[in-house]
């Protein structure tokens, strides 16, 4: 079961650059199972005001998504996904993409020795 995510009062923040999700046994890179897209793996600071903030790592395919760290980003169409296997169990995060959220340019404060 795939569960969409609400992400409108979440502010994310990359912790770890996107880097090849690797098959555990064979260390080869992962591929999406109905496009063969490559897939990538993003680390994720999830902070909800009020509720403090978790690490999540989140998987997109396709090319690896064009983000820094301490970047502030949007993940689009944010899934979660249950899985339990062998008397284990947690949430795998997948995305559509995660993009950089757009940098305003603001107007300087009166004292702020950045007025022309």
């Amino acid at each position: 079961m795939r569960l969409i995510l609400d992400t409108s009062q979440v502010k994310f923040m990359v912790s770890k650059e996107a880097e090849p999700k690797r098959d555990n046994q064979t260390g080869a890179q992962k591929h999406d199972r109905q496009t063969n897209a490559p897939l990538f793996v993003v680390e994720l600071v999830a902070k909800e005001s009020g509720n403090g903030a978790e690490v999540i790592k989140v998987t997109t395919a396709g090319a690896p998504p064009a983000v820094t760290e301490d970047q502030h980003v949007i993940p689009h169409g944010l899934q979660a996904l249950p899985w339990a296997q062998n008397g284990r169990n947690g949430v795998a995060f997948r995305a559509e993409s995660i993009e950089p959220v757009a940098v305003s340019k603001s107007t300087p404060r009166p004292g702020s020795g950045t007025e022309s």
